[in-house]
């Protein structure tokens, strides 16, 4: 009786062995099914791209049947500030991000030991200085506050519009676009500066501060209902440097489905799209100014 009983088990053993076995098979086909690399099995890649709202999702909404085309579904992830988008690309929750220019990219990297690389100049969005009671730069009262971001990157930029203007004097040894408030080697208005706050409060500072100078972000501006080349004392010029990219890691540097990305915000058809939907507040590049 004990000889039938152990004959059973051990028979009931072997089957359920063979069973796990089997199991183990099928689970390791279907991980080999997957690539690994963004790509579906129809042949399709998806890449994710962080961006702020205005203009840079907007421009990439327009620019998705078009890489669609091409096999590339793309992700966009809306933002509303300028640290998580770089935060979550070090991070790889997204592939790649489009809402800094070329100083802001820099600064960030070298602060933050980020591997980022630039892939190229999509457009530039002319900083402007606004003001609701301020209608001239020659009237610009004695004392006044200029309102500009935390943003350090920024100010260079800025102070270099106000000594366009002729409101202060930047000492020349130091490069415009690395300058701060401490360059500042004449100030015959005694202007005052206050660059303790978030690029995204700036609208409503704007809207609360009649008779100061704020400096808002264009894509600030835009959702603000600015319109820079009409609403703003001080606005840049088209010759400006800060120019906004498509940044990803260093490793994605040659990933084909980013650099057709690039190619695409580069066409004609979204070219054309930025210059019809902003109205000059954002302008479009070529490549040549990176």
């Amino acid at each position: 009786m004990k000889k039938i009983t152990l004959g059973i088990f051990t028979l009931l053993l072997i089957i359920l062995l063979s069973a796990c076995g089997s199991s183990d098979e099928g689970n390791s086909g279907s991980e080999d099914s997957s690539s690994g690399d963004g790509s579906s099995e129809e042949g399709t890649t998806e890449i994710a791209v962080g961006a702020t709202s205005v203009p840079h999702a907007e421009v990439l909404q327009e620019a998705k049947p078009l890489l669609e085309e091409q096999g590339i579904t793309l992700t966009i992830e809306e933002y509303q500030d300028y640290v998580l988008p770089n935060q979550d690309l070090a991070e790889g929750r997204i592939d790649a991000n489009y809402f800094q220019h070329i100083p802001y990219l820099e600064t960030q990297m070298q602060e933050n030991d980020y591997d980022f690389v630039n892939l190229g100049g999509i457009h530039i969005e002319p900083m402007g200085i606004y003001s609701q009671n301020i209608s001239s730069v020659d009237e610009v009262p004695e004392g006044t506050t200029l309102v500009m971001s935390r943003s350090v990157a920024d100010h260079g930029r800025i102070l270099s519009l106000l000594e366009r203007e002729g409101l202060v004097k930047l000492d020349e040894s130091v490069d415009k676009v690395d300058a701060t408030v401490d360059d500042i080697v004449e100030n015959p208005k005694n202007l005052q500066f206050d660059s303790g706050v978030d690029a995204a409060t700036l609208p409503e500072i704007y809207k609360r501060e009649e008779d100061a100078l704020i400096a808002i972000n264009t894509n600030y501006a835009i959702e603000a209902d600015l319109n820079p080349s009409e609403d703003s004392l001080i606005l840049e010029g088209s010759e400006s440097p800060y120019v906004n990219v498509i940044a990803a890691q260093s490793k994605d540097e040659d990933s084909e489905a980013l650099q057709t990305l690039v190619e695409v915000l580069r066409s004609e058809e979204i070219q054309t799209f930025m210059k019809e939907e902003y109205n000059g507040a954002v302008v479009p590049v070529d490549g040549s100014a990176e």
